[in-house]
């Protein structure tokens, strides 16, 4: 196992790759001499990096506004604060590549190549939506792109994509899983057998912690003995290592190097992304257990923000370009609202056309508006 830490222009990479069949093994790990900011990226390539950073922030901004108009229901957890790690990451996947998130994946979905639209119609519970209306914020699926949930409950994700990378490597496939969760989810017990068990059997998935030092209201340090997350790695003998979240490329990255290694050789990984919530846990949450000081240092990290200017700075893009950029995005976010507004709500008969459960015997399927007796 080896532990890293990455950042742009530092960034650590494998010196040695194992070959043949899957097997585990420590990572010789080099050092990257030091780079100027963009050196040897596509402008056009980081301009578009930003316009999927800032869709990801004018429709959430879009869906928080639904929610407080009562046009979503449930619960509805946003990534305002996490888009350059969520573009980071989606960039490091091929197509074909499957992904299992938690319950704040609107912009995971977006990142997957999903329609703005059928995202935004999913939150308002449409059938024009991504899991017909019935699954909402938190329960995101589309096969074809192979998103294979958003999951309420915490950690439920692991064990179902540890099951898909052991799925691959049972039928020999070139795939990788990556299975996104929060830091809250470390503590659980999904997390350590879901981790042992691709470590044990070397299977090709790339564990990603989006650390933002709050588990709903609690902080890492009081819920973690080690909080520096991606350390957790060495109980199983896999590669672990951290990236700033708020960096796109340095995401991008430690993202690509991870899913590529464990394309190559099986290997998986636990990669721990830094970053800040710029919101509570939730659309409803107030977050007054946040001091001053933490809200401002998340305001001065904001991702979108920084490499607007970074990009400004660098001579890539101009004021005018930016802004035409934010103009786009915000139409598009519209137009999302808009398509979810006029597409048609479920009807209740279908409540069960999705189940693949095996019924329990003599079980009666009721639907809410069907007498108790």
């Amino acid at each position: 196992m080896a532990e890293t830490t990455t950042r742009r222009g530092s960034a650590t990479r494998a010196g040695a790759k194992a070959r043949g069949s899957r097997s585990r093994g420590k990572d010789a790990q080099e050092t990257a001499a030091p780079a100027e900011p963009f050196a040897g990226e596509s402008p056009e390539v980081l301009r578009d990096y930003l316009r999927q950073m800032t869709l990801i922030r004018r429709f959430e901004e879009r869906a928080a506004q639904g929610y407080t108009q009562a046009k979503i229901g449930g619960y509805c957890h946003l990534n305002l604060g996490e888009e350059a790690t969520v573009v980071g990451l989606m960039t490091a996947l091929r197509p074909t590549d499957y992904l299992f998130t938690n319950y704040r994946e609107h912009g995971y979905a977006l990142g997957k190549g999903i329609e703005p639209g059928r995202v935004m119609a999913e939150l308002y519970g449409r059938t024009t939506g991504t899991s017909k209306g019935w699954g909402g914020s938190m329960h995101m699926f589309d096969a074809q792109a192979r998103l294979l949930g958003g999951y309420g409950i915490v950690g439920g994700q692991l064990p179902l994509a540890t099951g898909a990378a052991l799925a691959i490597d049972y039928r020999g496939g070139d795939e990788v899983v990556m299975c996104q969760m929060g830091d809250g989810t470390t503590n659980i017990g999904a997390f350590h057998e879901s981790l042992n068990i691709a470590a044990l059997w070397n299977l090709p998935v790339v564990f990603v912690v989006i650390n933002n030092y709050l588990g709903m209201g609690t902080t890492v340090e009081k819920s973690s003995a080690e909080p520096e997350l991606h350390k957790r790695a060495s109980a199983y003998r896999m590669h672990g290592e951290r990236v700033d979240g708020n960096d796109v490329l340095a995401v991008r990255e430690a993202a690509s190097r991870l899913v590529e290694r464990a394309r190559e050789t099986g290997a998986p990984a636990l990669l721990e992304a830094v970053s800040h919530r710029l919101k509570g846990h939730s659309v409803v949450d107030p977050a007054k257990y946040r001091s001053e000081e933490s809200v401002e240092a998340a305001r001065a990290a904001d991702p979108v923000v920084q490499f607007r200017a970074q990009l400004i700075a660098a001579g890539l893009l101009d004021e005018e370009g930016a802004e035409e950029i934010d103009r786009q995005a915000q139409a598009e976010a519209d137009a999302a609202v808009a398509f979810a507004d006029e597409s048609p709500h479920p009807d209740p008969s279908t409540l069960f056309d999705y189940t693949y459960a095996t019924p329990v015997a003599g079980e009666d399927r009721r639907l809410p508006a069907d007498p108790l007796f």
